[in-house]
Formats: structure tokens, C-alpha cells, sequence
């Protein structure tokens, strides 16, 4: 039997995926490394555990279901998190950690190109709004910052381009991942020359861009041999897990958006042009040449969850954001809709879409003697899906929004699409994969390979037969909390950043 292989390098994990050449999916395995936090602002990975996780992952789900069953691995597609750098030497050398999405250390970076008035002409250039989140930002505090480094850095690049370097031995970055670096042009598709002087680096040192369809890397020998996988095997680019999650979801064409709920959460819309937003508070990132993925992301999810998770035990500390949340959700159905008045900001690593606030802070508001740590936990998912609820709002202003899709680790668990529902006052609709990154990598790589003949053939192939539909006094309730929760977030703006001041004070 014929099948190809996925491999998706998101935030928490490395997850690998075999799927039939119809598009189902057959087998997975996964593997886990931490971020760290050196600092408040400072979010980081180490680029060697990335990458030999992601060989002992496929290597295991090779010799356990792959080899064992005789399956003939055929393509390999791949996808990864966006807004991640990592300096390397010339010779492909990590000269520290990978900086991911979460980091905003790059704050003075920011203030700086909005003083210099350049903000509005690159947000229109690259569709990346203008937060320490982008890979332009961290590589100008990189750039600003030198000293930090013992040799000269040749190439900055991000996780998924070190772990395609390690296995081929070539750079390569697609042009979605490159559309979310806020360095890309994504109508003229070539990075961008006034992106580029603001970082003070030239093109020669990113990588080359290519499509998400392209095939044209192989595997080194070595790693063929360790993997038991043909050297010839086809190795598609593939895209960002963002894209891909949306494409996962069966959108490729307006009317319809999909939430996307991890360690972090988005909210997400498909259609052939950009969305122009006056308020720059909206990203535009490439798929294909004639679809764009617009939407909005969120920082705080099920890092949140794990965060509570650790200290606020007595939850368990498990290895996966699943296991995590499967507990936290079978404990928390007994409290009310509102946890009994408890109100949660989830601002814990700041905050991107909509308010796009690197000052951003958590708070749990209308504290009683009363409350319970259960209480908190079920505010902590209120504030993280209210938070989800306000870019599906930002998004409305621009499109209208027939119908909601659902993926990523929340949708597997009917409380918290139940919510969704209610809070979002919309039917939602999901299916039985909710991985919508691996389903998007296989329907990719399944329509580069002729399987399908084109992604709108592909996403019809999909079928959405779980649905939730809201109950409209809890929608009605859930308003009135979403304005309080509003109210506040935008209370304490002048105070998140004074509180920013102290901090280094």
C-alpha cells in the first residue's frame, strides 16, 4: 500500500502522521520539547531538540506501523509554526536558540518603525501587522544586538527551515511561511527592500522562496537509510500550520471561517483578495497564488491551560496539551456559565489579535471568598475563548461568516466547542480529524501529487458531521460577559503600560 507522510513542527510538538492516498489518516506518533523563559519577554527553543525529536518521532512511527505493514511511503509533506528565527553561522550552525511567535522582546524594535512612519507602507506590503511577534522585529533586536554573538550570522531562518536544512542539506522557506515574516511582499511575492533596510540585513541572507507545492528537495542518504525511507521519495515544501489548519478545515473560498485552538488560537478566513484594514490589526498571508489567509491570532490558549495546570495543581502534569486539558474540562462542567462572577483576561505571554498589545497582562477579576480553584478554571477558559470571540468579531467587520469550523486539540472536547457555540451565538462544525494541520499538509501534498486535482476538489472531499448549535440564553448571558471582559481589556491599556514601566523601573 501507497501512502504519504506528514510532519508538522508546532509550538509544543513535533507530530507525524501516515495518511491513505484517499486522504484518511492512519497513523500518528509525537513527541514533545519545552519552551523556555529566560526572561519575561523571551520565549524560546533549542533548534537541536526540534530537530532530533522530529527524527526520533519518525523513525519510531516508521518501525512500529510504516516498515512493519509494508507501506510505501511516497511523499512527504511538511508544515510548521510561524514567526520563528534562528541566527546560523555559514555553516548551517545554530549560533543560539530559536526565537518562536511568543517572544516580545522586541518592543523598542516596534516603536521604532512606527515612529519612522514606515509602519503603514510594510503592513500593506506584507500583510504581517506590526508586533514583536514578527520574525522583522526579532530580527532587528538580533541585528541591534550583536554583541550577543561569537561569529557573524550568515542566515536567519525559521524552525521548519533548520529541520528541512538538517534533513536535505538546502534552504528552502515557501512563500506562506515567508508571508508571515513580515520581511515578504506578498503581491510582488520578493522579500521586501524597504523590510529588509529596516532590519538592516540583505535578501542573501534569508532563504530562497519557493511554493508551497514545491518537490524539488531530497532526502541526504543518511537520513533516507535511518528512516528506511526511498531517497527518491517525493518531499513536498508544504506551508504554515495556520494555513494549512484553515485549509484542514475545508476553506479555501470565502463565506465560512475556521477557529484553530493549540497552544495558541486564531480565527481565520480564506478568499482571493486581502483584507484591508485601516487599523492594521489583520494579517494576510499567502497560500496559493490566487488564495489569501486572513485572520487573526491569539497568544494565550493552551499554553494558558498548562500554565494554570502547573500552578495551580492538584492537576496532573502531563506531556501533552490534551491530557492537560482532558483533565481541567472533566472538572470544571459543575461550575455555572460565568464561574459564579470571575472574570479572566488571559494575557499571559501579552496579547496579538485584535488588541496586538505586547504590554498586555493576565488578571482574574471579581475574586470572592467563595470561589474555588475550580472556579478559576473554568474563568481561565472563559477569558481564553472570550479572547477567541473577540477576532471572530474583528473578522465579521469584514466579511459576513456563514458557518464556523473548529480544529486543533479544544475541538476534540464538546464542552469547549459548546461554548464556542454559545459565546459566538453560531452553529459549529467539525470532523472526527480534528488535526487540521495534518489533514491540510495530506490534502496539499495529495493535490501536488495529482490525487486531486485541485485544493477546492480536495476540501470537498472532506466531511463535517459533528455539529454544535448554540443555546441562546447562554449566548445572551455570555454577552453580557464578553462586554465586561472587553470593558476591562480596554480599561487597562494606560495601566498594562504602566505596569511595563515598573517592571523596569
Amino acid at each position: 500500500m501507497e501512502a504519504i507522510l506528514t510532519i508538522d513542527i508546532n509550538t509544543t510538538s513535533v507530530k507525524v502522521q501516515v495518511y491513505h492516498l484517499s486522504g484518511k489518516a492512519l497513523y500518528q506518533k509525537q513527541g514533545s520539547y519545552p519552551t523556555f523563559h529566560p526572561f519575561a519577554e523571551w520565549s524560546e527553543q533549542d533548534p537541536e531538540q526540534v530537530y532530533i525529536t522530529t527524527l526520533f518521532v519518525v523513525k519510531t512511527l516508521m518501525n512500529e506501523f510504516v516498515l512493519p505493514n509494508k507501506i510505501k511511503i511516497v511523499s512527504i509533506g511538511f508544515s510548521g509554526s510561524m514567526h520563528s528565527v534562528l541566527p546560523v553561522n555559514a555553516k548551517g550552525i545554530p549560533l543560539g536558540q530559536a526565537i518562536i511567535w511568543a517572544d516580545n522582546r522586541g518592543q523598542n524594535q516596534v516603536k521604532k518603525l512606527q515612529d519612522s512612519r514606515l509602519d503603514t507602507s510594510l503592513y500593506a506590503q506584507t500583510g504581517t501587522p506590526i508586533h514583536p511577534m514578527s520574525p522583522l522585529m526579532k530580527i532587528a533586536w538580533l541585528e541591534s544586538n550583536k554583541g550577543i554573538f561569537t561569529e557573524k550570522v550568515a542566515t536567519y531562518i525559521s524552525l521548519k527551515e533548520y529541520v528541512l536544512f538538517q534533513l536535505t542539506g538546502q534552504y528552502r522557506v515557501d512563500e506562506s511561511m515567508a508571508s508571515s515574516t513580515g520581511l515578504f511582499d506578498i503581491t510582488a511575492k520578493k522579500w521586501s527592500t524597504e523590510a529588509l533596510n529596516f532590519a538592516h540585513i540583505s535578501s542573501s541572507q534569508l532563504s530562497e522562496v519557493s511554493s508551497v507545492m514545491d518537490s524539488t528537495l531530497m532526502l541526504k542518504p543518511e537520513i533516507s537509510k535511518s528512516w528506511g525511507i526511498p531517497i527518491d521519495t517525493q518531499i513536498i515544501l508544504g506551508a504554515t500550520d495556520g494555513c494549512l489548519a484553515t485549509l484542514g478545515a475545508g476553506i479555501i473560498s470565502e463565506g465560512k471561517a475556521v477557529i484553530s485552538i493549540g497552544a495558541s488560537s486564531a480565527v481565520r478566513i480564506a478568499g482571493k483578495e486581502l483584507l484591508k484594514d485601516q487599523q492594521k490589526r489583520v494579517f494576510n498571508y499567502l497560500l496559493t497564488d490566487n488564495c489569501y489567509i486572513s485572520g487573526g491570532p491569539g497568544n494565550n490558549a493552551g499554553v494558558v491551560f498548562e500554565w494554570f495546570a502547573k500552578e495551580f495543581g492538584d492537576f496532573s502534569e502531563h506531556a501533552y496539551i490534551e491530557e492537560v486539558l482532558d483533565e481541567i474540562f472533566q472538572r470544571i462542567e459543575s461550575i455555572p456559565l460565568g464561574a459564579d462572577g470571575l472574570v479572566f483576561l488571559p494575557y499571559l505571554l501579552g496579547e496579538r489579535a485584535p488588541i496586538w498589545n505586547a504590554n498586555a497582562r493576565g488578571s482574574y477579576f471579581g475574586l470572592h471568598i467563595n470561589h474555588t480553584k475550580l472556579h478559576l478554571a473554568r474563568a481561565t477558559l472563559e477569558g481564553i475563548l472570550f479572547g477567541v470571540y473577540s477576532i471572530g468579531k474583528m473578522l465579521a467587520e469584514f466579511r459576513d461568516i456563514d458557518e464556523i469550523r473548529i480544529n486543533g486539540s479544544f475541538a476534540s472536547h464538546p464542552l469547549c466547542v459548546q461554548m464556542l457555540s454559545d459565546i459566538f451565538g453560531k452553529r459549529i462544525t467539525a470532523n472526527l480529524s480534528y488535526d487540521g494541520v495534518g489533514q491540510g499538509i495530506a490534502l496539499l501534498t495529495l493535490t501536488q501529487m495529482g490525487i486531486f486535482s485541485d485544493l477546492q476538489t480536495a476540501t470537498a472531499s472532506l466531511n463535517f458531521d459533528q455539529e454544535w448549535l448554540p443555546n441562546s440564553d447562554n449566548h445572551a448571558k455570555y454577552q453580557a460577559y464578553y462586554g465586561l471582559f472587553e470593558r476591562l481589556t480596554e480599561k487597562l491599556e494606560e495601566d498594562f503600560e504602566y505596569l511595563a514601566k515598573l517592571r523596569d523601573f
